[in-house]
């Protein structure tokens, strides 16, 4: 159609006016992504795709984000678990919102694939206790972990101290739990800052706990000794008297003496 409104010879003034706007609306219009995570919306932003994706009901991370998406926002949604591999894909992400969610479980490689490019990683406002190191170490980006439940204790302790935390939410990092009571409620950054190393404190309880477990064998064989002492003892003193009872037969003083 294009080459036919060139090529006309006689083109009159209403046909090219027709041609200008066309050729606006191939230039003009940002393009559409055919691949779009249904219901996400993909537009362009500043020359790099962006998947919006929030509060959708989604439950679950789409599988057909397009691989060219930069920005990706996956927050206020139902989502409840990062499975690994679940951005494998994605060799140009930069920013990934995943705020606001239900999570609770993220697995050892749910980042694999994203870790070179990726620069604002938001996990906050999740219900996430604990997460396990190897998800996020190999991680360059700027991680936001405020306002979740989080168990301090020394797991939790090897994360902080492996990644890249934002400043402005990392004061939001509060103990729901602990293995100390004393700790509940508190910034997590405020305890380390006072000194208080959870590793340490695990491997004390670790070592008291085998402690107990070796008094208790060491207990119970002492007791197993002095019963079966005990009882040989019984049954030697039982054997002699019968000896000493017997009417027609004179017992050598050795076995007396052996048996006592």
């Amino acid at each position: 159609m294009i080459r036919m409104f060139l090529a006309h010879p006689a083109s009159s003034p209403a046909q090219l006016s027709s041609t200008r706007v066309f050729f606006c609306l191939l230039l003009c219009i940002p393009p559409v992504w055919t691949s779009c995570p249904q219901p996400c919306q993909c537009t362009d932003h500043s020359g790099a795709m962006a998947v919006l994706c929030s509060s959708k009901h989604l439950d679950e991370i789409p599988k057909d984000i397009p691989k060219d998406a930069v920005f990706v926002k996956l927050d206020a949604n139902k989502i409840t678990q990062i499975p690994n591999n679940a951005f494998k894909h994605l060799n140009h992400l930069e920013e990934l919102d995943l705020s606001r969610n239900a999570i609770e479980k993220i697995d050892m490689a749910a980042f694999r694939g994203v870790a070179d490019g990726l620069r604002t990683l938001d996990l906050s406002n999740n219900l996430i206790q604990s997460i396990p190191k190897e998800a996020l170490v190999k991680l360059n980006a700027k991680i936001r972990l405020s306002n979740n439940p989080w168990h301090c204790e020394c797991a939790l302790q090897e994360v902080l101290w492996e990644v890249k935390l934002d400043p402005e939410s990392v004061n939001e990092i509060t103990c729901q739990t602990s293995v100390r009571e004393e700790y509940v409620g508190k910034p997590l950054i405020q305890v380390l800052d006072s000194g208080v190393n959870f590793c340490n404190i695990h491997q004390k309880t670790t070592d008291v706990a085998m402690f107990i477990t070796m008094f208790g064998w060491f207990t119970m064989v002492i007791t197993y000794v002095v019963y079966y002492v005990r009882h040989n003892q019984e049954d030697a003193r039982k054997h002699l008297e019968y000896l000493k009872s017997l009417p027609s037969t004179q017992v050598p003083k050795e076995t007396i003496s052996t048996v006592l």
